[in-house]
Formats: C-alpha cells, structure tokens, sequence
C-alpha cells in the first residue's frame, strides 16, 4: 500500500475533525430541540425575533409585560398571542441553542483556515457554505415567526437543516479520506449495483421526512381546532397525509433493508460500512417502534422530537454510506497528488 502523506499539519486535521464532530452532535440536538419546540406548540412562545416580548431575555409572568401586550405582538402577527411562560421559555432555548450550534460552526470554520494553504481549499470552502447557511437558517427562522409558523417555511426549515448536516459529514469525510483514516474502497461493478440502493434510498428517506413535516403541520391545525383534550383523535382528523406518510413507511424499510443486505455481502460482516448498517437497522426498529405508538397512542408529545430525530440519522447514515460506496470518485480523482492505496 502506497503511504499517504498528508499536506497539511496533522494537529490542524485533528482539531478540524474534533470541532466538525462536536458541530454535528450540535446540530443533531438542535433538531431535537426544534422537535421539542413543535412537539409542545412552543413555535410562537416568543411572537416576535431576535428578542422575545421586546426583550432580550423573555419575561416569566404575564405582569411583566404591557396590558396591551396582546394588541401589540397580535397587530404584528395578525392573530391573537397569549402569553404562556412555559412555551416561552421552550422557543428562547431553542433559539439559544441555534447561536451555541452557530458558535461551533464558526469553531469549525475557523480550524478550516489552515487548509487554506494546502491543496484541500475545498474544505475550508464546505466550512463556509456551511456557516452561510447557518446564518440563512436563522433568517429563514425569522420567517417562520414572522408567518406565523406557514407550513411552507417549515418545510423549507427542516430541508435547510438537512442540507448543512449533509456539507459538515462531506467535510468532515473529505479530512477523514486525507487523514489516512481511509474510506473502504470498493469496485466499480459493486459500486455501481449499490449507488442505485443508497441513492434510492435517500431520496425515499428525504421524501418521508418532508411528509412526517406535512403530517405535523396537519397535527398543530388540528390540534388548535380540538384543544389537547382532543388529542386521541389528532391522528384521524389530519386525513390523507397521515396514512401517505404510514404507508410510505413500507418503502423506507424495503429500501433500507436493501441497501443494507447489499453492503454486508460486499463486506463480508466486516468495516465501518457493515457496522454502519447495523447501526442504520437498530434506528430503524426504533424510528418504527416510536412511529406506531406516535399513530395509536394518542401522540405522546415526548416522542414526536425523538421519531424526527432518528429519521435525520438514519438519513445522514445512508448519506455517509453514499459517501463510502463512492469515496474512490469523490474524493481521489478531486484530490491530486495523493496515491490511490493498492
């Protein structure tokens, strides 16, 4: 095998990867967190953005804020706003866990610098997309309030998130491949009977994800039309999105059923792909388990962050499986001038 030596500083590559790592494990609880936001009915807590009542620290009884407090921020809005402290509370952590999440973006960003210097400027320049988009998102949170929750914008929300999650893992793969921590190389007639799997399945799990936003946009109509004594029959009243995104359901288990047989066979019940698959399958059984009860149990609200949650991993999994399957492509060929391992 031919030594690989990197052209860059190995203490820049690792602190590159440890400050990427802990932006990703960031933005996987700021989902989390989001999905409290919703899951709650949190997402008008603060009726106004960047402050909060005014205020750059939100109040905790309604006494603190002007009588015509409901004049003021329901003009602004075109509705109603009444003040519960508790959902407050919920939306401005959200929000302060979107600067933290923000700050370690700008972390990653600067340990890209270096690279700069070397023949990898690309990672710096995904570190940057990274961080602009970071930013848009927080515009585009903006938004979200300002309309008052429109389900398009939360749609558009949730794909945003997606994709920044998407540039840090391509990142942070592209480091690991220059870093000697080399993704598996696999044949090109594999490589070709898979690409169809992941690449399916991706775009099955995209689409399920955006649905399961549609079903909860339908739940938060529904559920200001019931109250939550109503909550027993949130999941019948929503209607044709609720059994679209059930039965969807079938295709993201066949897809990654699949693609997960096909890359244990290519492996040999060995690497970081086949344990990938098994983490993939064991988020899956949970993603189903938390579905069914989400659909027959009344839609326990402590549940709906952890099934999206889980949904963004399982899709980041088959995104970095992607990555793997197509590591010679995508990362070689781009990066001249290191020797392809024999």
């Amino acid at each position: 095998m031919t030594n690989l030596k990197p052209v860059i500083d190995n203490k820049a590559v690792a602190r590159y990867k440890r400050w990427a790592a802990w932006t990703l494990v960031t933005l996987y609880l700021l989902i989390l967190v989001g999905g409290i936001v919703r899951a709650t009915g949190a997402g008008m807590g603060c009726p106004d953005w960047p402050k909060c009542f005014g205020s750059w620290v939100p109040p905790t009884d309604v006494s603190q804020l002007p009588e015509n407090y409901k004049e003021i921020y329901g003009a602004k809005l075109k509705g109603e706003i009444e003040f519960n402290p508790v959902k407050t509370w919920i939306e401005y952590v959200n929000r302060l866990f979107g600067v933290f999440t923000g700050g370690w973006i700008f972390l990653t960003l600067l340990a890209s610098v270096p690279f700069l210097k070397s023949d990898r400027k690309s990672i710096f320049f995904l570190s940057l997309s990274a961080f602009l988009l970071v930013a848009f998102q927080g515009w585009l949170g903006s938004k979200v309030v300002s309309t008052e929750l429109h389900p398009v914008m939360i749609t558009l929300h949730m794909i945003l998130a997606i994709v920044i999650v998407f540039v840090l893992l391509f990142a942070y793969a592209k480091v690991s491949y220059i870093d000697r921590i080399r993704l598996e190389k696999v044949k090109e007639a594999d490589r070709r009977k898979l690409n169809t799997w992941v690449v399916g399945a991706i775009l099955i799990a995209t689409v399920q994800v955006i649905i399961g936003t549609q079903v909860r946009e339908g739940i938060d109509i529904v559920a200001a039309s019931l109250g939550y004594g109503g909550r027993g029959r949130w999941v019948e009243e929503v209607g044709m999105a609720y059994w679209v995104h059930r039965s969807f359901s079938i295709l993201v288990l066949l897809s990654v059923l699949g693609l997960g047989n096909g890359i244990k066979k290519l492996t040999g019940e060995r690497g970081v792909m086949n344990r990938l698959v098994h983490v993939m399958w064991g988020l899956l059984a949970a993603e189903i388990v938390t579905g069914i009860i989400l659909g027959y149990w009344a839609v326990p609200a402590v549940l709906q962050p952890v099934h999206l949650t889980l949904a963004i991993i399982i899709l980041s999994i088959q995104f970095v499986l992607f990555l793997f399957l197509n590591a010679n492509r995508i990362f070689e060929k781009r990066n001249t001038g290191i020797p392809a391992a024999s």
